[in-house]
């Protein structure tokens, strides 16, 4: 029986890194007409994203080839993309979107990083993160073949590189958390995704996938309180109790609107 991908360990896409400014670039350029492989193919003749080898643009077009499917899943993406998204608005969104298939950097953020974060850390470091990859199976990722213990530094390296990337740490050798906070509209489209997954809005409240972006249920209320305050979301709460209307269906109808 085939694994679904979202459980797929890669070590091959992590340690290629975030391609942050590589896959705007790409799904900017798009081509709903085009099937995915033909998208891939016009990125390898013409390298309109400046790859200085040709090794590195192979590379880019296979790990986006993994990790994105921009003609269903991720088209809201593209769209944002190809109509001029603020890059700042739109990495957030693009973590969302990789962790879908990316098992490592999800398990990684949700399970590793967040409870490091709360917990008080200051500094993390790419040794303390090995015990955490090492037991990759007991969370449900399957990896594609053993791991050395040079591949395991290495992916231990490139997810904290990674969270740096995404504005979640900072730093080189030792990485220290930033005091992240999620954009606006960004934390918008993500309420919206959500929602399409879970529609209760206690769960929405309580969902893991905050923690991708160092948030839990107290920072997802505070936030959905501004909200309403501005009249952006409708959030009510009476004891246990909790209501939430959002003005537009779905994610992507609110990223139209983003870039409208």
């Amino acid at each position: 029986m085939k694994l679904a991908r979202s459980h797929v360990a890669s070590s091959f896409t992590l340690i290629k890194g975030s391609m942050i400014d590589e896959t705007y670039a790409v799904l900017a350029a798009w081509d709903f007409a085009s099937s995915k492989r033909e998208n891939l193919d016009r990125l390898r003749r013409e390298n309109f994203v400046g790859a200085r080898t040709s090794t590195w643009l192979r590379d880019v077009a296979k790990v986006l080839n993994r990790r994105f499917d921009p003609n269903a899943r991720d088209r809201a993406l593209v769209h944002l993309a190809q109509n001029g998204c603020p890059i700042e608005e739109w990495k957030p969104i693009l973590l969302w979107h990789m962790t879908r298939d990316e098992f490592l950097l999800r398990d990684f953020l949700i399970n590793w990083l967040f409870p490091n974060f709360v917990s008080g850390a200051y500094r993390v470091r790419t040794q303390d993160l090995c015990e955490h990859l090492r037991n990759v199976r007991s969370r449900g990722g399957t990896t594609e073949h053993v791991w050395s213990d040079t591949t395991l530094n290495r992916v231990a390296a490139a997810l904290l590189k990674m969270a740096v990337d995404f504005g979640l740490l900072r730093g080189t050798t030792i990485k220290e958390f930033t005091a992240y906070h999620l954009p606006e509209r960004s934390f918008l489209y993500l309420l919206y995704a959500i929602r399409e997954e879970m529609r209760n809005p206690r769960k929405i409240l309580e969902s893991k996938e905050w923690r991708l972006f160092l948030m839990g249920p107290s920072d997802v209320e505070r936030e959905l309180l501004r909200l309403h305050q501005y009249r952006k979301v409708d959030y009510q709460v009476a004891g246990s109790l909790i209501q939430l209307t959002l003005p537009y269906a779905t994610a992507s109808e609110y990223a139209e609107m983003m870039v409208a």
